[in-house]
């Protein structure tokens, strides 16, 4: 297929053509160099059918060129951070202009005021504010700031929701825990989402130990009615700080994130993702009673709350106050939720018209949906994601999941339903042979946490 800088998207009916030979290259070239072949896990050429790994040239919009020419519509744009589309203008425009004054200084800039007063008219739930370049560190000093307000050990994390940073206190907890120390992970103790009365239980199992719970406030469901208030009675009760990680839902759900929509305050919240459209950087936010504790005007124990050489560079500041101010201005979570309603109700429109619509699932809020893939006992199935992936790439769709950006537009949608159709099809033959491994043309799939490669 060869779609270079053109609107066509040919060759859907035939994967088996469908072939990226520079992408291959540069995939060899990146395990040659950079341990895994990508600098975060869910982009590794694992997590794509075999040969198959597109390696990006640029991004316009909502459509991306691989090194091969090829041009995709794409979701999931930087995992989920580029959430206006790539290159958008008023974000470049912001960092253009601080790039050319100088972007880091020996004393804080006039911007680090400006974006935290931008951040907190967004998010006014937050009293302060203090900004880093990823969402692990910002998770960790909340875990770290809570244990320190607490005089408490133990970390509660939900362990419904896959990922909450790159530390110890949390990799741990997961299938690649080589290299932590048992004596680190035993700290870390886990809730289940929606069952307020497991996690009382947990909270007086382990009472007066645990410094904090942390979860995203809302996943692939809606809270259950009156779950998050509820926590935030448990948290109150047993003297925990409770820590919302809004970096999914922060804009995606409102512009003041999970916390604005559902009007639970919580102690602490991080974001990031959405926030800088792609420029790295991230945020831990809270009551200033907590965050003093990162400060220089109380009186008790310093605690090393954030201290980053590049948390406040110029340009990624501009670009957050630029996308908040988008946000706000543009309504673009209303257009998110818009594009994503219209995307789901074809997908599965689709599905069901191909006689799969209890085998491939569209899960999630509109502005941040994700597929299931199931085999024909209706079991989760990464060789039935294998040939649905292999037909979305063949069909000019890169989609490892169906999060949309604002940048979408109805032809994209039309397009991408009509590739997600023809997918389907093969995927009915698959479930009639019931074995997808003659549409796979490879190994399948692989999930992001396991123990062995």
């Amino acid at each position: 297929m060869d779609n270079r800088e053109t609107d066509d998207i040919q060759d859907t009916e035939a994967p088996e053509g469908f072939a990226l030979p520079r992408s291959r290259q540069a995939n060899e070239r990146l395990h040659a160099l950079i341990p895994g072949g990508a600098h975060t896990y869910a982009k590794g050429d694992d997590q794509y059918p075999e040969n198959l790994a597109p390696v990006i040239s640029h991004g316009r919009g909502a459509h991306v060129w691989d090194v091969d020419g090829n041009r995709y519509i794409e979701y999931g744009s930087g995992l989920r951070s580029v959430s206006l589309g790539h290159a958008h203008p008023r974000v470049l425009e912001a960092v253009r202009r601080e790039i050319d004054r100088g972007g880091n200084f020996v004393r804080p800039s006039i911007v680090e005021v400006e974006a935290a007063e931008r951040f907190l008219a967004t998010v006014p739930t937050a009293e302060m504010v203090k900004f880093a370049k990823n969402g692990s560190d910002v998770t960790t000093a909340a875990v770290r700031l809570a244990r320190a307000v607490t005089g408490r050990t133990r970390v509660a994390v939900c362990g419904d929701h896959p990922f909450f940073s790159v530390d110890d206190w949390f990799i741990g907890t997961t299938p690649m825990s080589a290299g932590i120390p048992a004596a680190t992970t035993e700290l870390t103790v886990t809730f289940p989402y929606g069952d307020l009365a497991a996690t009382e239980e947990l909270l007086t199992r382990y009472r007066d130990e645990v410094a904090c719970l942390i979860l995203e406030p809302a996943g692939h469901a809606e809270p259950p009615p009156g779950y998050l208030a509820g926590l935030r009675e448990l948290a109150d009760r047993h003297g925990c700080v409770l820590v919302f990680d809004e970096m999914i839902t922060g804009l995606r759900w409102s512009e003041a994130g999970a916390q604005g929509l559902y009007g639970v305050v919580p102690d602490l919240s991080t974001f990031g993702k959405a926030l800088g459209n792609g420029f790295a950087v991230s945020a831990l936010a809270g009551r200033r009673e907590l965050m003093e504790w990162g400060g220089l005007r109380h009186s008790g124990d310093r605690v090393f709350l954030l201290s980053t050489t590049h948390g406040a560079e110029t340009h990624a500041l501009a670009a957050a106050s630029a996308v908040q101010t988008t946000y706000v201005e543009e309504g673009v979570t209303a257009r998110l939720h818009a594009l994503g309603e219209r995307l789901a109700a074809g997908v599965r429109e689709a599905a069901a018209a191909m006689g799969v619509g209890d085998h491939l699932v569209v899960r999630g809020r509109a502005s941040n949906l994700v597929f299931a893939t199931l085999d024909e006992h209706r079991r989760p199935s990464q060789e039935y994601r294998t040939l649905f992936l292999r037909r979305l790439l063949a069909g000019g769709v890169l989609a490892p999941s169906f999060v949309v950006s604002s940048a979408l537009d109805d032809a994209d949608i039309d397009h991408t339903v009509d590739v997600v159709a023809q997918a389907c099809a093969v995927y009915r033959k698959a479930l009639d042979a019931a074995d997808p491994t003659p549409w796979l043309a490879g190994r399948p799939v692989k999930p992001v946490f396991r123990r062995l490669v």
